[in-house]
């Protein structure tokens, strides 16, 4: 039987990304300075999460393989369906790696003094967590995800974005719960219950306080239409609602050229044409985290 291997993921911390910028620390300290900042906080930061991930090293068991990796290069690692993934950071770290697994377990450790909703455990508690995988219940996670009609997905843990890649006004035909409307707008948002902690939860202040939010576990999804543009051709009555379980939205694109990514990342996105339709819902998969 093959052991499981411990897949660490972390990001460069801020203070590695300025040093990186500047060339030195004298450099990157001045250019802190003209801001009003100083290095103390990042350099913090950066002992912070090195002795965390040091202390999740020693907490891998003995006949464990380990691998590691780097934010940056999430999309080039192949996870394997034995690995158990150890996220030392912070909560948007685990929202990057989601979309590359199928079923492995994540384990989220916070490196600071405040736990996340998706980091809660201390780097202390990593050795017990991973002693306990296959025995402990596991928090099942709704994500979601987007098709076009020429076969391409995104996946995403709490919400997709379609829109101008400019976040200019975005023409398309929306179509749910029976009905279609032809829209302009500022972009469509469609959330699972994991990001109804953070812009559909912004969104539903402004929109409509009154509508449900899903929990993590949820089936349903969330969305909401940003600044739809009433005018003789477009319409503003398809602004917000949910989707049940099995239930799906589908636009057609109406500009040249509109964009979708999942959880804010911009980078990792599907480009999309004029007469292009495109339907989101329910992913099939979870992410399980402990």
């Amino acid at each position: 039987m093959t052991s499981p291997r411990a897949v660490v993921v972390h990001r460069t911390t801020e203070y590695e990304e300025l040093l990186a910028r500047h060339g030195t620390r004298g450099q990157a300290a001045f250019f802190l300075a003209g801001r009003g900042r100083g290095l103390d906080d990042l350099e913090a930061a950066r002992s912070a999460q090195e002795e965390a991930r040091s202390v999740v090293a020693a907490a891998i068991p003995a006949d464990w393989r380990r691998a590691e990796v780097e934010r940056a290069d999430l999309a080039r690692f192949v996870f394997g369906p034995e690995d158990v993934v150890v996220v030392v950071g912070q909560d948007g770290l685990v929202a990057n790696v989601a979309k590359y697994l199928d079923g492995q377990v994540v384990v989220g450790i916070n490196p600071g003094r405040h736990a996340g909703v998706l980091v809660p455990h201390r780097p202390s508690e990593c050795a017990r967590l991973l002693a306990s995988i296959g025995r402990a219940p596991t928090m099942q996670r709704t994500m979601v995800i987007i098709r076009t009609d020429d076969g391409q997905e995104l996946t995403a843990l709490n919400e997709i974005y379609v829109g101008q890649p400019t976040h200019q006004s975005a023409r398309y035909r929306i179509e749910v719960d029976g009905r279609t409307e032809r829209q302009s707008s500022s972009g469509l948002i469609v959330g699972t219950g994991t990001g109804s902690t953070g812009w559909c939860a912004s969104l539903q202040r402004g929109t409509e306080p009154s509508l449900p939010l899903p929990g993590a576990g949820d089936p349903e999804l969330v969305w909401f239409v940003r600044e739809a543009w009433p005018s003789p051709s477009t319409g503003v009555s398809l602004a917000w609602g949910g989707l049940a379980d099995g239930a799906e939205l589908a636009l057609v694109v109406e500009s040249d050229t509109l964009v979708a990514f999942g959880d804010g990342i911009e980078s990792d996105r599907l480009t999309l044409g004029w007469g292009q339709r495109v339907t989101i819902a329910r992913a099939d998969r979870m992410l399980r985290t402990l």
